[in-house]
């Protein structure tokens, strides 16, 4: 591959072990650019700093989400923030005793207010971050009116209240709490310091990966595989998806990773939805049976229509340029090679078939 010469302009990526920072990181070194990527545990980037042309232009750098100043050194002299970092917690704690009220406040609102502003005070200190990129997630999106009726088009101003996610708390509330939060937080701060700050909104994000651990996102899109066996928590998420969104609206990670960085470089404002394609869970399951019919896959237990309800737009994004090269088939053959590859359905498969045995 032929590097780009992009004359010493520096980006830093936050969360450089998880799954969009890692091809984040992957993507910009092989672009040419300078990189600075920050983690909790910087031996985990380095593991993976092996798989990376261009490893003489990275910077690791330890930092914490809830360590005020620690992203000061790691975001100085960076021209462009791609804060990607996040807590993947799903639910919250099993325990019957503890103090919901409390508990919501301590481990969800604050943690993922003061690590926003760690990362935004870091970068409004720095005087040369010209733009953060922010991601966001489809779960702070909804297809549905407030009574309940489908949109014929969802776009970024289709907003879940979390008022209405407190109330309802349905699987997965937790991620959805804490990425509506820390998503406020960016934009009113960005506002009042006069930052700018532009907010990605992926589908859900499959394909190929480069971190030793199946991602959560890649586990969840393929739930009716697992099933029971596998992830017995995340099918309820997926299902959760679907019902919010009347659909499973998905893009590859090579996609989203373009997509942060078309956006850092861009004439863009604001938030901007990145979705390939589109399927009902019906579909999705089809899709899967066909490319590994030996595996035991979960049936949708309402009935579905062949039609998808709601169109999830990304006519922002595309209206600026953008385009995706990838489509629903070849997320999904290459997110099941990769975790064959990883011997993740192998096992799935094999505890499947023990548990028929018993």
């Amino acid at each position: 591959m032929d590097v780009q010469n992009n004359g010493g302009i520096c980006y830093c990526v936050t969360g450089g072990n998880g799954y969009i920072g890692s091809w984040l990181v992957k993507s910009l070194l092989e672009r040419g650019y300078l990189v600075h990527t920050t983690a909790r545990d910087p031996e985990k980037i380095s593991r993976l700093a092996s798989l990376w042309s261009g490893k003489e232009r990275l910077k690791i750098f330890r930092a914490d989400l809830q360590d005020e100043g620690s992203f000061h050194e790691a975001v100085k002299g960076c021209h462009g923030v791609f804060h990607v970092a996040a807590s993947m917690e799903f639910n919250v704690t099993s325990a019957k005793d503890i103090n919901m009220d409390s508990y919501i406040r301590s481990n969800i609102i604050e943690p993922a207010i003061n690590g926003t502003l760690n990362v935004l005070k870091a970068c409004s200190n720095s005087r040369s971050v010209k733009r953060v990129v922010f991601t966001s997630s489809i779960s702070t999106i909804t297809s549905k009116h407030n009574d309940g009726t489908w949109r014929a088009t969802v776009d970024e101003s289709c907003q879940t209240s979390i008022p209405y996610v407190l109330g309802n708390k349905e699987s997965g509330w937790v991620y959805v709490l804490s990425k509506l939060i820390s998503e406020e937080t960016a934009l009113q701060y960005a506002n009042e310091k006069g930052i700018d700050l532009i907010s990605v909104i992926p589908t859900t994000v499959a394909g190929p990966f480069l971190t030793p651990a199946v991602p959560a996102s890649v586990r969840v899109l393929l739930s009716p595989v697992t099933g029971n066996t596998g992830d017995p928590e995340l099918y309820p998420i997926l299902s959760a998806v679907h019902t919010r969104m009347g659909s499973i609206s998905v893009v590859h990670i090579e996609d989203i990773c373009n997509a942060h960085i078309f956006l850092m470089e861009a004439k863009a404002k604001g938030r901007y939805i990145c979705s390939s394609q589109s399927c009902t869970m019906s579909q999705l399951e089809e899709y899967l049976t066909l490319e590994y019919p030996h595996y035991t896959t979960q049936r949708y237990s309402e009935e579905q229509n062949s039609s998808i309800p709601s169109y999830i737009s990304s006519k922002k994004l595309t209206d600026l340029g953008f385009e995706y090269k990838y489509g629903l088939v070849d997320i999904i053959k290459q997110s099941v090679s990769s975790c064959v590859q990883h011997g993740f359905l192998e096992h799935v498969a094999s505890a499947q078939q023990d548990s028929a045995c018993r």
